[in-house]
C-alpha cells in the first residue's frame, strides 16, 4: 500500500469534507432555526386570528397550511444551500399543485366556500334554513358541507359550494315569522264578517304573536267568490304547530259561525 499516494488523497479530501461538514453544520442551524421562526410565526398569527375571534376551525386549517406552506420554503431554502437546483423542484411542487387542484376542483371549491361560510358566518348551528335548495335545521358546519335535520327528520349535507352559489333563507334571523294561509269564501259570504272573526279566533291559537297582530285581508277574486290571506306571525320554533292549528281555526269558526261553503258555479244551459 502506497501511504503517499493515501496522505495525498487525504490532503486532498481535507478541506472538501471541511466545507462540506461546516455547510452541515449549517444546514442543521438553519433547520433548527428555522422551526423556531415557523412556531414563532404560527403562534402570532393564531393569537391574532384568537383576537379577532375568527372561528377555531377557521384558526386550525389557516394555521396548518401556513406551517406546511413554511415548512416547504424552509426545505427548498436548506437545498438551495447545498447548491441542489431548486428551480425544478419548485415546478415539481408547483405542478403537483395543479394536478391536485385540477383533480380536486369540486373539494377544494366546497373548501373555500366553507371558509367564506365560517367568516361570514349567514346562519348558526341550530339555525332554521334553506340553503341549496333543502330546508331544514342546522347541525354542523362544516369546512365541506354543512349538516341539516329536514322537517322529515333525514340528516342531509348539503355541499358549501352549492350553498354559496344559491339564495340562503334564514328563518331564525328574525324574532317572528309570517305564516301564510288563505280562507276561501263563498261569492254570497258577508265578507267583513269573516275577516273580523277570523282575526279574533286566529289570534287565540297557541304561541301566536300579538305584536304585530294577525292579518286577515282579501288576497283575490275568484270564480268561488273573495279569497282571504290569514297570515298569523309566531316564533320560527312554533311555525308549523300555528300552520296547522290555524287552518283548524279556520274551519271550525267559519263553519260555527254559518258562513256557506265556497262551491264552484255551475252553468246551465237551456237544450
Amino acid at each position: 500500500m502506497d501511504t503517499g499516494k493515501i496522505s495525498t488523497w487525504m490532503d486532498q479530501a481535507q478541506p472538501i469534507l471541511v466545507a462540506f461538514g461546516l455547510k452541515v453544520i449549517g444546514a442543521i442551524a438553519v433547520f433548527v432555526v428555522g422551526r423556531w421562526l415557523i412556531s414563532l410565526v404560527t403562534k402570532l398569527v393564531g393569537a391574532a386570528m384568537t383576537r379577532q375571534q375568527l372561528d377555531p376551525t377557521v384558526q386550525r386549517y389557516l394555521v396548518s397550511f401556513i406551517t406546511v406552506a413554511l415548512n416547504i420554503i424552509l426545505v427548498v431554502a436548506i437545498l438551495g444551500y447545498f447548491g441542489v437546483e431548486t428551480t425544478s423542484f419548485a415546478a415539481l411542487v408547483a405542478g403537483a399543485g395543479v394536478a391536485i387542484g385540477a383533480a380536486w376542483s369540486g373539494l377544494l371549491g366546497n373548501f373555500a366556500a366553507g371558509i367564506f361560510l365560517l367568516v361570514l358566518r349567514p346562519y348558526q348551528v341550530t339555525d332554521y334554513v334553506m340553503i341549496g335548495g333543502v330546508e331544514g335545521t342546522v347541525l354542523e358546519l362544516g369546512l365541506f358541507g354543512t349538516t341539516l335535520t329536514t322537517p322529515d327528520n333525514v340528516k342531509t349535507i348539503v355541499g358549501n359550494g352549492k350553498i354559496m352559489g344559491s339564495d340562503i333563507k334564514n328563518y331564525s334571523a328574525n324574532p317572528y315569522r309570517r305564516v301564510e294561509l288563505v280562507a276561501q269564501l263563498a261569492g254570497s259570504a258577508d265578507v267583513h264578517k269573516a275577516i273580523a272573526l277570523l282575526k279574533q279566533e286566529v289570534s287565540k291559537v297557541a304561541n301566536t304573536s300579538t305584536s304585530p297582530p294577525v292579518d286577515v285581508e282579501i288576497l283575490e277574486f275568484n270564480e268561488f267568490g273573495p279569497k282571504l290571506a290569514v297570515r298569523p306571525y309566531c316564533h320560527t320554533a312554533h311555525y308549523w304547530q300555528v300552520y296547522f292549528d290555524t287552518n283548524k281555526t279556520i274551519a271550525d269558526a267559519l263553519g260555527a259561525a254559518g258562513f256557506p261553503v265556497a262551491t264552484h258555479p255551475v252553468k246551465v244551459y237551456p237544450v
